[in-house]
C-alpha cells in the first residue's frame, strides 16, 4: 500500500509540473545543448558519420544521428587511444575535464576527424569537482580554443563559446545539478561561464 501511495504521489508531482510548465532540463547545459543541436542539424550534418567519446551514460547525441558510434571513456582513453577510422563529426561532450593529458586528447580528437570534418567539444568551467573517475581541468572559452589549436586545429577554424550567469553559478554551489524549473535566468554573462564549448573544423 505504501509503494502504491508513493507512486501516486510521484505521478501527481509529475502532472503538476507539466501543468505549471516546469522545465526539468539541466539549467547548466540548456544553451550548450541547443547550440550542439543547431550545429548538427545545420547543413544536414546529422546524416554524416558521427563518433561520440562518451562516459557511457551520456550518449546524448545518439538519438539525433543515425550513423552513430560511441567509444566509452575511460576504457577508451582519448589521451592514449584513437580509432583507426576518421569521422565527419567527433563529439567529446563533458569528457575533457576528466582526462589527465588534455593536449594529447585534443591531438587524438584531431586525428580522428576527417579532413573537412568537425570536432564538437563541451566542458564545464564554473562547476564543482565531479570525479568520474577523476576531475583534472577547467577552461574558459579562450582556453578551450587554445587547447584545440594545440591539438592541431588552425586558430581560424575554431569557434569558441560559453554560457553562464551569477544566478546559475550560485544555484550550483554545494548542491545538486538544478533543473531549469520555473522562471530561471538564461541570460548570458561573459564573466561567469558555467559551460564552454568549441566547434573545430579540420582543414582539407
Amino acid at each position: 500500500m505504501t509503494s502504491f501511495a508513493g507512486a501516486l504521489r510521484n505521478r501527481g508531482k509529475h502532472v503538476a509540473k507539466r501543468l505549471l510548465r516546469y522545465d526539468s532540463r539541466n539549467w547548466l547545459r540548456i544553451r550548450q545543448i541547443e547550440a550542439f543541436t543547431a550545429f548538427i542539424e545545420a547543413a544536414n550534418r546529422k546524416s554524416r558519420d558521427v563518433i561520440e567519446i562518451s562516459p557511457g551514460w551520456n550518449r546524448y547525441w545518439r538519438a539525433l544521428c543515425p550513423d552513430y558510434r560511441a567509444v566509452d571513456f575511460p576504457d577508451f582513453d582519448i589521451c592514449r587511444d584513437r580509432t583507426e577510422e576518421q569521422y565527419s563529426i567527433v563529439i567529446a561532450d563533458q569528457v575533457l575535464e576528466h582526462v589527465q593529458r588534455p593536449q594529447a586528447a585534443a591531438a587524438n580528437i584531431h586525428a580522428m576527424t576527417k579532413p573537412g570534418g568537425w570536432a564538437m567539444v563541451a566542458t564545464p568551467f564554473l562547476f564543482r569537482v565531479h570525479a568520474r573517475p577523476h576531475d583534472y581541468n577547467r577552461w574558459t572559452p579562450a582556453g578551450l580554443k587554445q587547447l584545440m589549436v594545440e591539438g592541431g586545429f588552425a586558430p581560424d577554424d575554431v569557434q569558441a563559446f560559453g554560457w553562464g550567469n551569477k544566478a546559475c553559478a550560485r544555484a550550483h554551489i554545494g548542491g545538486p545539478v538544478r533543473a531549469y524549473g520555473l522562471w530561471r535566468d538564461l541570460t548570458n554573462d561573459d564573466e561567469y561561464p558555467l559551460m564552454v564549448w568549441t566547434f573545430s573544423k579540420k582543414r582539407v
